[in-house]
């Protein structure tokens, strides 16, 4: 992840559910590798019918309006992509890696909010949505992460507009998730850590080789690179990491899984708990160490590749969890079943 936006959710990335659902052109390359997770690729030498295969979003040259004439700086290709969930946008990073003689010269972002399920919305619905401008037309540079803050702008879709034509390799739309909280009391008991509730890793101790925001992400990790993973540990102590819930609850149900970690699975855990007010910094080991933490699982063995159930007893509501691995290594996913209070 990028490091100004490293304590943020990328909404649009595909492990959330963020899907490109439509382009005006997609000739060279797909609008779908706007969203995937894994960083863009070059593959030497592969070509195909219409030309060099590139790890991206890629329309063809524009021939409608030439260079030098009037029209000219305002034509433009577009690509409207749905957010995984709803959000606030702080942050985008329109990536032009392996884009050198082939990357849009600016490009603009526009957000919308559109109410209802995702697979009722049609083109026509998003085509009269109310378009707002997050990001102003900016300048791109080839082969590069274009960082630009974006002054919190709601939304459930971005659309990316690129001038006048040209290839993106990704999208990451940074932010953080806006639950429907009535809807999810209805559901009753829930996984309060969830990203996709607005649940938030703030802080760990290592992540040398794995994200710390994909131990809440929805869905298995289908490879050690989906997981959380620390470096080797070569002193005393343990590797931790902090979660903040989406909404204070009650935990009744905790799940540890450490597939698909075989080799390098922690040989145990615990969880502790705490209920806080207001926004304490909890990122380093002095913060963490400050609080007041309760157990919630104590000292427990790990089964490598394994998803481990643990019911907790009844205890008050909390608003953090600190997970704590024993020595090191990687966990796939961890979820925190319980009720909002």
């Amino acid at each position: 992840m990028n490091e100004p936006f490293v304590d943020l959710i990328d909404l649009a990335s595909e492990r959330l559910g963020g899907v490109a659902v439509a382009a005006n052109d997609e000739f060279f390359a797909s609008k779908d590798h706007l969203v995937a997770a894994d960083p863009p690729v070059w593959r030497e030498g592969e070509y195909t019918d219409r030309g060099k295969w590139m790890d991206g979003w890629e329309t063809r040259r524009r021939r409608d309006v030439l260079p030098g004439e009037p029209a000219f700086d305002q034509a433009h290709d577009w690509c409207i992509v749905r957010l995984g969930a709803r959000g606030i946008v702080h942050g985008v990073d329109v990536e032009t890696t392996h884009f050198k003689g082939n990357f849009p010269e600016s490009c603009m972002l526009e957000t919308c909010v559109m109410p209802g399920a995702p697979g009722t919305l049609t083109l026509d619905d998003l085509d009269r949505a109310g378009w707002h401008g997050a990001l102003e037309r900016s300048i791109l540079r080839g082969d590069s992460h274009n960082l630009f803050d974006i002054a919190g702008a709601p939304a459930t879709h971005v659309r990316l507009n690129i001038f006048p034509d040209g290839g993106v390799a990704r999208l990451r739309v940074y932010g953080d998730v806006v639950s429907d909280w009535d809807a999810l009391r209805r559901e009753g008991e829930i996984d309060l850590s969830s990203t996709l509730h607005g649940g938030r890793v703030v802080g760990c101790s290592d992540m040398f080789f794995g994200s710390r925001h994909n131990l809440i992400m929805p869905g298995q990790a289908r490879t050690i690179a989906e997981g959380w993973e620390t470096k080797r540990r070569r002193t005393p102590g343990h590797d931790w990491t902090v979660i903040r819930l989406g909404a204070a609850g009650t935990i009744v149900r905790v799940e540890v899984d450490t597939r698909p970690f075989k080799g390098n699975a922690p040989a145990a855990c615990s969880i502790e708990s705490c209920a806080l007010s207001g926004s304490p910094s909890l990122a380093t080991p002095d913060g963490a160490a400050a609080i007041d933490w309760r157990p919630l699982l104590p000292r427990t063995a790990l089964t490598p590749d394994r998803r481990h159930t643990f019911d907790v007893p009844a205890a008050p509501a909390i608003t953090h969890v600190r997970f704590n691995i024993f020595p090191d290594g990687g966990v796939g996913r961890l979820r925190l079943f319980g009720r909002l209070t």
